[in-house]
């Protein structure tokens, strides 16, 4: 299943949405170099998370072997910067458009919520809060940590508190057959959450690379407890559709004036 839309309209233009995306990309393209080998590598070494280099566990000078052709060298001082950076970071194409289009999809109403420097505030708080329980799950390893989906899984936790009964319209592959199906966005990204955690207690004791599920849950569970501290109450009354009681659904999902 794969989110295309929902039905939530939004009254603000989400300019930090916008923004941060627009960073994102431009970072894939002059820093990231589109994935190129050794831009892409470069950034994952010098502006990646890794665990151990953050904490000291792993010794300076240590070799992080990145496939056969590359490896980073860890530097003589923590690189705390990179709880930042890797957030703006991605390791390939389906990495970026899938993080970018989940930010387009839910981004713009938890904004919404909130206004624009609050939504600054949260979605940075969100990415450190991921990053924080990522590292806490394998303080030992070497292994970079990119990707901006676990400030994303904040701003998923946070709408569905916000929004548990707006749909989200899915595309569904069934084998060559592929339909759309419109769920509450509580089933929707309850499901993703609960894949999140499986993954989670399953990559325990990983040594290599891979998905950092519990930088998603620790998002997650982040924004869904910040939004009662970020929301604005005014903003978020005059919505709709917010809360349990909201009224019938709308098709529309384009800004309210």
């Amino acid at each position: 299943m794969f989110p295309i839309r929902d039905d939530n309209p939004h009254f603000l233009t989400p300019y930090v949405t916008y923004g941060l995306i627009a960073v994102n990309v431009l970072v894939w393209l002059f820093v990231q170099g589109l994935g190129a080998g050794p831009a892409l590598v470069q950034s994952l070494c010098t502006l990646g998370l890794i665990p151990g280099n953050v904490l000291g566990t792993l010794p300076a000078g240590a070799r992080i072997p990145l496939g056969p052709e590359y490896a980073c060298i860890l530097g003589d001082s923590a690189a705390w910067h990179t709880l930042v950076t890797s957030m703006f970071l991605h390791g390939g194409w389906m990495h970026i458009i899938s993080n970018m289009w989940f930010l387009w999809i839910f981004g713009n109403n938890v904004e919404d919520s909130m206004g624009h420097v609050r939504f600054a505030v949260f979605y940075v708080l969100c990415g450190l809060a991921a990053a924080a329980l990522q590292i806490g799950s394998n303080p030992d390893s070497g292994v970079p940590m990119v990707g901006a989906s676990g400030a994303i899984g904040g701003v998923m936790g946070a709408y569905v508190l916000l929004y548990p009964r707006v749909n989200v319209h899915m595309l569904i592959f069934l084998g060559f057959f592929v339909t759309t199906v419109a769920v509450p966005a509580v089933f929707m990204l309850g499901y993703w959450f609960l894949l999140q955690l499986i993954g989670g207690f399953g990559s325990l004791g990983a040594d290599g690379g891979g998905v950092a599920f519990w930088a998603h849950v620790g998002g997650f569970a982040a924004g869904a407890a910040l939004i009662p501290l970020f929301r604005d109450r005014a903003l978020v009354d005059r919505h709709p559709y917010h809360g349990w009681n909201r009224r019938s659904a709308t098709r529309s999902w384009r800004r309210m004036r």
